[in-house]
């Protein structure tokens, strides 16, 4: 059912070649395609409709070719996006969360698309909607809410909007009461908002017309005053960020790249005070912040400590030189995060690749730890709104395991399950098996791979596998609980992710055995997880469907180049794929901040001779490739839309064999996908009707 029988008679769009010739350190390189890269970029993340009309005649062929070519699968997409949905209750709402008199909380209606955003008294009493996800959004075709942010006095909410997909964020504050709009000209943000401690001033991060965080920004409400900047950073290749330590007692101004962090301290009670920097950036050392009485309780890598180390100082005197020790570094033991509490030190860390919760009583010292049994799982810490509290609530899930909420009381040790997943249309955990297996790489070093498969299915070579990847910026990729894998499980896949060099799953080390120079590790330890699954049983080699998104996409191209008969299909989410003319391109808002991951080929000719080995547009051959599936967002400023476009036209030159090359462009979208949590969920079906379709599975 795969390649030329079900595409015959159908032509691909051809892009034309139009060759531009560029030269770095003498190395001259062609580029055919860089024409679909459209000059107004910056104006069509604005205004989709400004797109170059060849531009977007391209793009509207490849997908009317890509829905021609699936086009015997829409039953089976439909069939998808009904049990996806039917996994997931519609009326569902998240824990709430107490802050003073009153609990806020997130839910949903039935056949809603967007959340509601609420409160009610904390001791119980009539709810109040603050927003309206879908009333909001009833006149867009795109419609996200991010920032949601309750004044001090709970008088006025504060959220921010993307209409575009653009990540360009409006701000607008209403009265938490009436509902009325107290103000609406913020534009410009990030979507990253902080109140001081008056409940009239608003921090904002303000972004340039390259998309880069430039300013921390307050602003007054109820007066003509101008924003104030707070902070501007010149320097483009850093983000910034605000933030606010547990007891809400200082914002915290954030400048920092994957690597490399320089943290100040804003009085929440002065927020237009100079903010008093806690220790000068220096390449490479990377602190959070947290504020516990008259000390700061700071996470860091400074002093050798690659798996980070905790420290405290005085609030007065924050630099280096007053840091004092109370948690050391043991090497392969990684301090993820740090929260602290009136009276407890709670920290999160990994060790041999699973997560732990670890709490301090701060009058004695004495530790205790909250961990879990199973061979993979997800664990993560949700600090909440309140400082003065013995309660910590904490998250829970396995890839067999629905998510669950738990309350735990870090003073008498019990816990409180708060919520589980309710799964409408049913799911019985013992039909299903998780494990965790170790695969060999080339250099010595073992991959964990997760697994998640029915047990009355065959490993006996002939299940197809779905190997899902990511590898990049320290981000591991947890065993969670995914309501859509099981669409394919169900149907015979073996599920499985591989947690790659460029991670953290096995330490610090992990991320930086993945960067720079090290990058090409990611995808032979990629490749040598699909090899030993094959080896091992749970499928055979051509029967691997290889799924990434972003730069978990550039994971998915080079694979392509360099493994292409380990594949049977490459499923690419707004893929990174054109890495070295992106990581040349200056006015690109994330190519700056991205040279200490990748390397700057502008300045190094041996990063860009890295680079350019292993950039899997450059590397595009003339041999036979997997099927491949990429999905773009046309207003995407993180993976520009050109990318995918310009990597699938070169495959198509290229390539050899009737391999099915196929771009979607979602022409109303950006990095995220669709916004709506059920049009996102017609993507996932069609990415998975994809790998039904080349595994003769579409019609099971």
């Amino acid at each position: 059912m795969h390649g030329n029988q079900s595409n015959a008679g159908i032509q691909a769009p051809r892009a034309q070649r139009q060759p531009l010739i560029s030269t770095h350190h003498g190395i001259a390189r062609t580029d055919d395609y860089a024409w679909l890269r459209a000059s107004n970029w910056q104006d069509v993340m604005r205004d989709p409709t400004l797109l170059d009309r060849n531009i977007k005649s391209h793009l509207e062929a490849e997908n009317a070719y890509t829905a021609a070519i699936v086009a015997d699968t829409e039953q089976l997409q439909e069939a998808l996006f009904q049990e996806m949905k039917g996994r997931i209750k519609e009326d569902d709402s998240s824990v709430p969360a107490p802050d003073g008199g009153y609990s806020y909380y997130a839910r949903f209606v039935t056949g809603g698309q967007h959340p509601l955003f609420c409160r009610r008294p904390r001791d119980g009493g009539e709810e109040r909607i603050l927003l309206d996800g879908n009333a909001l959004a009833a006149d867009h075709a795109y419609f996200r809410i991010a920032g949601v942010a309750h004044s001090p006095d709970h008088r006025l909410i504060a959220y921010a909007v993307d209409t575009k997909g653009s990540e360009f964020y409006g701000v607008r504050v209403i009265d938490a009461e009436s509902g009325a709009l107290v103000d609406q000209r913020i534009t410009n943000s990030n979507g990253n908002l902080q109140w001081a401690a008056d409940s009239k001033t608003l921090l904002y991060v303000w972004l340039d017309e390259e998309h880069r965080p430039r300013r921390v920004v307050g602003r007054t409400l109820g007066t003509d005053a101008t924003d104030t900047v707070i902070h501007e950073q010149p320097d483009p290749g850093y983000f910034l960020g605000i933030d606010a330590t547990q007891s809400h007692r200082f914002l915290l101004l954030s400048v920092h790249d994957h690597e490399t962090a320089e943290i100040s301290l804003i009085d929440a009670a002065a927020p237009f005070a100079p903010p008093r920097l806690v220790a000068p950036r220096e390449a490479e050392h990377d602190y959070s912040v947290d504020h516990h009485g008259r000390r700061l309780i700071i996470r860091t890598n400074s002093g050798g400590a690659e798996d980070y180390r905790i420290v405290e100082a005085p609030i007065d005197t924050p630099g280096r030189e007053h840091w004092a020790e109370i948690e050391p570094h043991r090497e392969g033991r990684l301090i993820l995060d740090v929260v602290s509490y009136r009276d407890y030190l709670v920290r999160l860390e990994r060790e041999d690749g699973l997560p732990r919760i670890v709490i301090r009583r701060f009058s004695d010292g004495e530790e205790h730890e909250i961990a879990f049994a199973e061979e993979a799982y997800s664990l993560g810490i949700s600090p909440g709104y309140e400082y003065d509290t013995t309660t910590l609530r904490f998250n829970y899930s396995s890839m067999t395991t629905p998510a669950q909420v738990f309350d735990y009381d870090m003073s008498t040790r019990t816990r409180v399950l708060r919520k589980t997943q309710e799964i409408p249309s049913g799911h019985d955990p013992s039909s299903y098996v998780t494990r965790r297996v170790m695969a060999p790489a080339q250099d010595g070093e073992t991959v964990p791979v997760s697994l998640l498969y029915r047990k009355d299915t065959a490993l006996d070579r002939t299940a197809p596998l779905l190997l899902y990847g990511y590898g990049a910026y320290g981000i591991s990729i947890p065993a969670g609980f995914s309501t859509n894998a099981l669409s394919l499980v169900d149907r015979g896949f073996v599920y499985a992710i591989a947690h790659v060099r460029g991670g953290k799953d096995k330490g610090y080390h992990w991320y930086t055995d993945g960067k720079r120079e090290k990058k090409p590790n990611t995808f032979t330890d990629f490749i040598a997880a699909g090899d030993f699954l094959a080896r091992e049983g749970f499928t055979s080699k051509g029967h691997i469907v290889a799924q990434g998104g972003s730069a978990g996409g550039m994971l998915m191209g080079a694979v392509a180049n360099l493994a292409p008969e380990l594949f049977l299909g490459v499923i690419a989410e707004v893929p990174f794929v054109d890495v070295l003319t992106t990581m040349l391109d200056t006015t690109l808002p994330l190519t700056p901040p991205e040279w200490p991951e990748w390397g700057n080929p502008i300045e190094s000719a041996e990063a860009y001779r890295t680079i350019a080995a292993y950039s899997p547009y450059d590397n595009v051959a003339a041999h036979p490739y997997p099927h491949i599936l990429a999905l773009a967002g046309l207003t995407d400023p993180r993976v520009t839309y050109w990318e995918p476009a310009k990597w699938i036209a070169k495959l198509r030159d290229l390539a050899a064999g009737d391999a099915l090359l196929l771009l979607r462009t979602n022409m109303e979208a950006g990095h995220a996908g669709a916004s709506g949590r059920f049009d996102r969920l017609k993507e996932v079906a069609l990415a998975y009707a994809f790998a039904l379709k080349i595994t003769n599975k579409a019609c099971v």
